[in-house]
């Protein structure tokens, strides 16, 4: 559990260290840094997500590259500027090259435009229905 959570520490503080921290935002890079007190009221609970967490990303049928960039696709599609920092440089680091992050990006974008486009089915099938 503390190596996972070490780890997630230790990438997610690298990644604000570096960047330039002259513009506000409401995700502050210096909160990276209180991370691992996430568990500090529910120690068990997070000891669980950090044991699952390091598991879920260590080398199996898919490879930890492969997991990576289904990251990196994921951080996308719920807009977590935390994650992407993150699973851009876990992408790079496990030898991702920006032509297939960027593909990632746009796997992320369909899916979340068919999404979208999916829910005029319901709209069509109310609009059909009150249309009466």
């Amino acid at each position: 559990m503390n190596q996972s959570k070490g780890v997630l520490q230790a990438v997610y503080y690298s990644i604000f260290r570096e960047r330039d921290n002259r513009m506000q935002s409401y995700y502050d890079p210096a909160d990276l840094a209180k991370f691992g007190d996430i568990g500090k009221d529910a120690p068990e609970l997070a000891g669980k997500f950090f044991d699952y967490y390091g598991a879920v990303f260590a080398e199996g049928a898919l490879t930890e590259r492969e997991k990576a960039l289904i990251g990196l696709a994921v951080a996308h599609a719920v807009q977590c500027p935390y994650c992407i920092d993150a699973y851009t440089r876990s992408s790079l680091e496990k030898g991702s090259n920006l032509e297939e992050m960027t593909e990632a990006v746009h796997v992320a974008s369909a899916v979340r435009g068919g999404v979208a486009l999916v829910h005029g089915v319901q709209m069509r099938k109310i609009a059909e229905k009150i249309s009466l």
